[in-house]
């Protein structure tokens, strides 16, 4: 269709990518100096960065705004590090999520929700950094948190029919003693 109305013609097509993959990967098409060693790895990255990049454009462009905000947030922090702005270890992030959940304690015993909200994202934005540095994602991480803490509940709710209860007929001390077994069983 598209060579019908003379806007470029399949050769064209098959001409940009080849020029393409050739920039991309001159590790594979013949540049021995590419070939060394340690110069292949991660030159793809940068190759494509440089196409991307445009006067002006954040070193952090490029990030979807549509991904699930942890996700996004290790994305970002992932190309600020690129250039240099990351902490060399655990050590100091530890530290950060330490200070973010002192401001979130802070900012609940003041009682301001919109200072709530931001301290918190903080602290989560803190704690993606975290599973960065460890070398897993913190999205698989709460998953993972959310199908152990379904399963524990659904125990409780277990025990408690057992009993001739539901949660609604049950207090925190009850369903939190079951809990503490339901763990204990699982860890042991």
């Amino acid at each position: 269709m598209a060579e019908e109305h003379n806007a470029f013609a399949f050769a064209d097509v098959v001409d940009a990518i080849t020029r393409k993959m050739i920039r991309r990967h001159p590790h594979v098409f013949g540049d021995d100096e590419a070939r060394a060693a340690g110069i292949a790895k991660g030159f793809w990255e940068e190759m494509k960065a440089k196409e991307k990049e445009a006067p002006g454009d954040s070193v952090l462009a490029g990030v979807p705004a549509a991904l699930p905000a942890l996700s996004r947030a290790v994305k970002l922090q992932a190309k600020a590090a690129r250039v240099g702005f990351d902490w060399p270890s655990t050590v100091p992030v530890l530290a950060k999520i330490v200070e973010e959940v002192g401001e979130l304690r802070d900012s609940v015993v003041g009682g301001d929700k919109g200072a709530m909200e931001e301290e918190f994202g903080d602290l989560m934005f803190a704690l993606a950094n975290l599973a960065r540095h460890l070398g897993f994602d913190p999205e698989g991480a709460v998953r993972q948190a959310n199908a152990k803490f379904e399963r524990r509940f659904r125990a409780i709710e277990t025990a408690l029919a057992k009993r001739g209860k539901r949660p609604a007929d049950s207090d925190l001390a009850e369903m939190d003693a079951i809990w503490d077994a339901v763990k204990a069983g699982e860890k042991g």
